[in-house]
């Protein structure tokens, strides 16, 4: 199956999600600015969710945009349920709670018959076989992250969060209908940054990813729409 044929998502716009993670208001505002009519979705994450970005997802939602909060939910059911619930009313489009059985259960309860999409991270792409090790986790990162998306598929979760390098073996377990969005992009001739488990956008978009979340190559870009438009050039190529 062809990478076009798993998602309805033609767009190569609407396969990048420009990552936020910035530490104001006023330089998200200026990034988005710049950005134009170039990016139509974007991630909100910790950063800038509690510098005031959930009043400004509500106004990027209001003008047409797609958001995306990653704030990597997890707690008591009844927590997570409730806090689902109250992104599904801000309109946006994904959230992610982390890949545990009775959290990604919670959540699919919490969102109701809304159309937020609710992701579940299995392993952070900042980590690799020592940090997982590290943190008490015997199986290894490809053992881990295949249990977890198997968890996932069980519940009905919408779709996966991973490493690019792990999408390959996420979208065999997870099958074709359900999202596979991959953080850990760099385009080509990037810096790796604190990412451990990277790869190109072609390369993210051939292994079965449908959405690739970029942030600093793009937002610290001297011309970020030209950086964006560089991304999704490759993300074309790749599904040509």
């Amino acid at each position: 199956m062809s990478p076009a044929a798993r998602l309805a998502v033609p767009d190569p716009r609407d396969r990048l999600i420009v990552a936020l993670d910035l530490p104001s208001l006023r330089a998200a505002e200026d990034v988005v600015s710049r950005l134009g009519d170039t990016v139509s979705f974007y991630k909100i994450g910790y950063e800038l969710g509690f510098a005031g970005g959930l009043g400004f997802a509500r106004e990027l939602i209001g003008e047409g945009k797609k958001v995306f909060i990653d704030f990597k939910l997890h707690d008591i059911g009844n927590t997570v349920a409730k806090g689902v619930a109250s992104v599904a009313h801000m309109g946006a489009s994904f959230l992610t709670v982390h890949a545990y059985p009775q959290t990604m259960r919670a959540a699919m309860e919490g969102k109701g018959a809304s159309p937020l999409r609710i992701l579940a991270v299995t392993v952070l792409t900042s980590y690799d076989e020592a940090d997982l090790s590290e943190a008490g986790y015997a199986a290894g990162v490809d053992a881990t992250v295949r249990r977890r998306v198997e968890q996932a598929r069980e519940t009905g979760i919408d779709g996966i969060v991973c490493a690019p390098t792990d999408a390959a073996m996420v979208r065999e377990v997870l099958g074709p209908k359900r999202a596979i969005v991959t953080p850990g992009v760099r385009p080509t001739g990037a810096a790796a940054g604190d990412q451990k488990r990277i790869a190109t956008p072609g390369d993210a978009i051939r292994a079965g990813a449908d959405h690739l979340v970029v942030g600093r190559p793009i937002v610290g870009a001297p011309d970020p729409a030209a950086a964006a438009r560089a991304v999704q050039a490759e993300i074309a190529a790749a599904l040509a």
